[in-house]
């Protein structure tokens, strides 16, 4: 609930993006600066998969969780825990001289994202309204999925001509200055009574599977798919699932709501979500292929992302004027598919170098280009079903599929590549390794055509400005 009459500022929309964008720099700046960290800290490659994948997979883990906590004890307050561990995390990884503190660093900022990202939506949520709201969620995707370009861009040219760990001190000004930016907004939370609960058996069984899920796509190759430990883990997961969907829906006080999946534009704006961030596993066998296959520095991989940072930047805005004219599910769909074109330009490896290096920018352009215009559309069909009093753990669920899908993405494809790469030429599995990501943008695009609605956020938006023009007759009328 709001505290007062509070209406939301340019200054807590600026606070709050920067506060994501923290989350894509010590996430989507690492996937450019592969080989400088492992030549830096002398760790092998598989270790240093373990560790990009490790923000996004406790990210994925808690982020449900957190949500829900910000709804109970205040949005701000778990937004200013997420930015401290932020600040923690990225000290972590600058004082790294190994494998140990890089780990545990890239850990914490999981949990970081975990606090920050669904907090930040429900805030969002609670004091925005109509255009208002759908102008700061399209600020908020600038912060997030913008971010990524920034993020991949600045990451490479940062790691070429600073270090590669100047990243997580520009990482840890980002929070510093959220912090300062959000300090004068008032607390948001759900007023109830009775005791605080929470969902702490739901929480162990979601984490036990999660992490056997991770380690079983992450090391199955390694350790042999039909080995007793990679079977053990795939048993632990399959069952973990079913306990973990039984228990849930049986409860009163739940980790994860079932329910919200009933709301069908909800749920395919998340299953969507889920899928598309999968194809940020395209990042890593891209960014590696270019690197390793035709001799890129960092810098250079860096600057075939700059497509993609300029056009997501500029179409996230229009996705929003796309979705108050023609509803979510046009843009959505057409974003998806767009992506996926973009993402399957970069499997033609067979080019050569020039010609290559010219599809791979196109691809990166087309890819940005999708994911803006999809963005505020999706995100905005999540908030606007998400019942006011749940908007943190619903937001939580929506950027779960988030953080799970790139966790799950970057694990499967850079398994395939390195498996790939191991038994033939780098090109074959660059291109085996693109054509998985082509797969999760199919099934995203399948997931809107069924799910999503046609008039999904024209809708939402008709109501609410329908409920303001009501509220502000009343006032009138008094």
């Amino acid at each position: 609930m709001m505290e007062s009459n509070y209406k939301g500022t340019d200054k807590l929309i600026t606070g709050i993006v920067f506060g994501v964008i923290t989350f894509w720099l010590f996430a989507q700046a690492m996937v450019n600066v592969v080989p400088a960290v492992q030549s830096d800290l002398g760790i092998s490659y598989g270790t240093l998969n373990i560790a990009i994948s490790l923000t996004a997979l406790f990210s994925g883990m808690f982020i449900v969780a957190a949500g829900g906590l910000a709804d109970k004890i205040g949005r701000k307050k778990i937004t200013y825990i997420g930015l401290v561990l932020s600040v923690i995390g990225s000290l972590c990884l600058v004082l790294a001289q190994g494998s140990v503190l890089l780990i545990i660093g890239r850990i914490i900022q999981g949990i970081s994202a975990a606090c920050i990202m669904p907090a930040t939506i429900a805030l969002m949520k609670a004091y925005f309204e109509g255009k208002d709201r759908q102008r700061a969620l399209s600020y908020w995707s600038i912060g997030s999925w913008g971010g990524s370009g920034v993020c991949s861009f600045a990451g490479g040219a940062i790691a070429t001509y600073m270090g590669w760990k100047w990243i997580f001190i520009f990482s840890i000004i980002f929070a510093l200055l959220a912090m300062w930016l959000i300090k004068d907004t008032p607390e948001s939370k759900v007023k109830g009574s009775g005791t605080f609960k929470f969902d702490f058996g739901g929480l162990a069984i979601f984490i036990v599977t999660m992490v056997a899920l991770n380690v079983f796509i992450t090391f199955g190759a390694d350790l042999g798919w039909t080995s007793p430990i990679s079977i053990i883990l795939a048993i632990v997961t399959i069952i973990g699932a079913i306990v973990f969907f039984h228990v849930e829906k049986k409860k009163d006080i739940a980790l994860i709501d079932f329910s919200l999946f009933k709301n069908k534009p909800y749920a395919g704006a998340t299953y969507s979500n889920f899928l598309l961030n999968a194809i940020a596993g395209t990042l890593v066998v891209a960014n590696t292929y270019v690197q390793v296959g035709r001799g890129f520095t960092a810098f250079q991989s860096g600057m075939l992302s700059i497509g993609y940072l300029v056009v997501v930047l500029a179409m996230i805005r229009v996705g929003e004027k796309i979705l108050q004219r023609a509803g979510a599910k046009l843009p959505m769909v057409w974003g998806a598919i767009i992506t996926t074109v973009g993402v399957a330009m970069m499997g033609l490896t067979f080019l050569s170098d020039f010609t290559y290096t010219v599809v791979v920018f196109i691809g990166f352009v087309l890819f940005g280009l999708g994911l803006g215009v999809y963005a505020t559309p999706s995100t905005d069909t999540s908030v606007s079903n998400a019942p006011s009093n749940k908007a943190g753990e619903a937001a939580g669920v929506y950027k779960m599929a988030s953080s799970l899908g790139s966790a799950i993405g970057v694990a499967i494809s850079a398994t395939v590549y390195s498996s790939v790469a191991a038994a033939g030429s780098v090109e074959t599995a660059a291109s085996v390794g693109i054509i998985v990501n082509v797969v999760f943008g199919i099934l995203s695009i399948l997931s809107i055509v069924i799910m999503v609605p046609k008039n999904a956020g024209k809708t939402a938006h008709a109501s609410s400005t329908k409920a303001i023009r009501t509220q502000s007759a009343q006032k009138i009328a008094n």
